[in-house]
This record gives C-alpha cells, sequence and structure tokens, in this order.
C-alpha cells in the first residue's frame, strides 16, 4: 500500500474536469488514485476500481476512519488502537 499522502486530494479530479459534484472522497490504497464515492453522481472511485481491478479504497472523510474492499465487499476497520473490550475476534478485518 502506498503511503497515505500529507495533504490528500481535497477534490475528485474527474468531478472537477466535468464540472460534476461529490459527496465524500476515497483514496485508492493500491495507486493513490482519489475519486468520489458511491453516494456522488460520478462515483470515480469505484469506476477506477472497475477499469484498474485496484480492490480497496481509504475514505478520506474526517469523521469515517475505515477502508472498503470493492472485491471482497466488506468494510475494512483501520487499526487506531487496542480492540474495545468485547468485540469479537473475526468479526472484521483489519489492516
Amino acid at each position: 500500500m502506498p503511503a497515505a499522502p500529507d495533504r490528500p486530494a481535497d477534490a475528485c479530479a474527474e468531478c472537477r474536469a466535468s464540472g460534476g459534484t461529490w459527496r465524500r472522497l476515497r483514496w485508492c490504497a493500491t495507486c493513490g488514485h482519489v475519486g468520489c464515492c458511491d453516494s456522488s453522481p460520478g462515483r470515480h472511485a469505484y469506476a477506477h476500481h472497475d477499469s484498474t481491478g485496484h480492490p480497496v479504497v481509504l475514505s478520506l472523510a474526517a469523521d469515517e476512519d475505515w477502508a472498503w474492499c470493492f472485491e471482497d465487499e466488506v468494510f475494512l476497520v483501520l487499526e487506531t488502537g487496542p480492540p474495545e473490550p468485547g468485540a469479537r475476534p473475526g468479526a472484521e478485518r483489519r489492516i
């Protein structure tokens, strides 16, 4: 996985080029491409996955700390500290 950018893109390049709008941004864990989320009209993060096969994106939203695997259709919880008490091992994948 490439290192996360110190200052990730603040826009979906495809939306900006076409004059479109986006809701949230997703960062490709394989190559660093930034595209808009599936709730955005362009769905450019998914389009990037579809054209490249790159499976995992991380949310760039400040209030979200997860990744998504398009191939397996699962959320990947980002490891930010020790597991919470009562967490079920194996209930979530950690990267």
